[in-house]
């Protein structure tokens, strides 16, 4: 290409000199020098643009390097922190995780065996007729029975400070170390015995009683969990928490200032709700109930009556731990989950949660619990309820006064 334009910029040349001898009467020596000053001209210029085309490839491709050098750092450093994350990765919980999945597909495979087993024996035998109860309805939960001593009991006892709390230790299988502490309340007789909160707290009509009660609660496990902060033993306090509480504006904000006021030991604070109260909370007590977790502190869930719910969602709101009678959960684990038994805890551990059993009252329940992987426990053949010792030892004293049924 370039040969061709050097041979038309000879070729224009020579007609430059040409027509400068002829048509402008120049000299042949000045019609020569015309016609090289003109191909020396137009070589320049063509010079000039192909060092300028030169200059603009060698500058694109410097970019295109620059770019591709970038992408490369990027990519480098991508590497870099996917390296880290992996270096930083709990392995060992990641295949703790993967062997609770196993164990629980096994599970599910084997009771979808089961069933399918259950269904052809079923086929095989002669069905009942129609119209006939096949199975007798499920009779229903007998309900709570009410306390024994009158709600003006109550408020007197409230004005005359007659309402204490005593602890009760949630120990940790199988070294039955205390997890925390509960907080029960209890009314001081006229008599000077003690009854249980069972014969006294109010479930109707009684919520500014049951405000006042559980604003005491707050209040004591504030200083409890101050006192032993500075003893350099901070614990955790299961503090007891209803909608009569959440549901009042008054009430709601004094435990908010009181979480605001203390977010040092916020942390150690887990409010212990009834699960009915719970799923009834309405869109304002909701919004209370995560404001007191972005305080600090957590929930656990009281009296579930079943784990076939969205662990997922409760782990989001802050619910630690759900409470499940030992009993129950050991006499008929079907009524709670369709996993296994032994597979329910460490699924819903995955969620960061823990099942907490009550009303443990022999030695049988603990093993048969420690089987199931439920490593929580609490009841009286733990530990009964006792004043607040200052040190809070992991064996609680037991009442100063005999406990007996209150006397109306």
């Amino acid at each position: 290409m370039q040969a061709l334009v050097y041979t038309f910029i000879a070729l224009a040349a020579v007609a430059i000199g040409a027509a400068a001898s002829f048509g402008l009467t120049f000299t042949p020596a000045n019609a020569i020098l015309v016609g090289l000053v003109f191909a020396a001209i137009c070589v320049m210029v063509l010079e000039r643009i192909l060092r300028q085309r030169a200059e603009n490839r060698l500058e694109r491709a410097i970019e295109d390097l620059s770019r591709l050098l970038a992408t490369d750092a990027q990519a480098g450093a991508v590497l870099g922190q996917r390296i880290n994350a992996m270096a930083d990765l709990n392995i060992e919980g990641r295949l703790d995780g993967v062997e609770a999945d196993i164990s629980v597909l096994g599970t599910v495979v084997r009771q979808v065996a089961e069933a399918v087993a259950e269904l052809e024996e079923r086929a095989t035998k002669p069905q009942p007729p129609r119209g006939r109860m096949l199975s007798a309805p499920e009779e229903p939960e007998p309900p709570e029975p009410e306390p024994v001593i009158p709600l003006e009991k109550v408020y007197r006892a409230l004005d005359d400070g007659r309402i204490l709390y005593h602890v009760q230790p949630v120990v940790t299988l199988p070294q039955r170390r205390p997890q925390g502490y509960d907080l029960v309340p209890r009314m001081l007789l006229d008599n000077g015995a003690l009854a249980e909160s069972a014969e006294f707290m109010p479930r109707h009509h009684g919520e500014e009683a049951l405000r006042q009660i559980e604003a005491l609660a707050l209040v004591e496990a504030v200083t409890i969990a101050r006192r032993s902060r500075t003893n350099g033993q901070p614990v955790t306090l299961y503090v007891p928490l209803s909608r009569a509480t959440l549901g009042d504006a008054a009430a709601a904000d004094q435990l908010i200032a009181t979480l605001e006021s203390n977010r040092a030991i916020a942390s150690g604070l887990i409010f212990s709700i009834g699960e009915a109260d719970w799923n009834d909370l309405t869109t304002a007590e909701r919004a209370l109930a995560d404001a007191i977790l972005r305080k600090g502190a957590f929930y656990s869930l009281l009296g579930v009556k079943s784990l076939r719910m969205d662990i997922a969602e409760l782990a989001a709101r802050g619910v630690q731990s759900l409470r499940i009678d030992a009993a129950r959960f050991l006499a008929e684990p079907e009524a709670f989950t369709d996993f296994h038994s032994s597979d329910i805890a460490s699924y819903v551990a995955r969620f960061d949660i823990r099942l907490l059993a009550t009303g443990i009252a022999n030695e049988h329940q603990i093993i048969e619990l420690l089987e199931d992987g439920v490593l929580l426990v609490q009841g009286p053949y733990i530990a009964p309820p006792g004043p607040v010792r200052a040190e809070l030892l992991s064996t609680p004293a037991r009442p100063s006064a005999p406990l007996r049924r209150a006397e109306l």
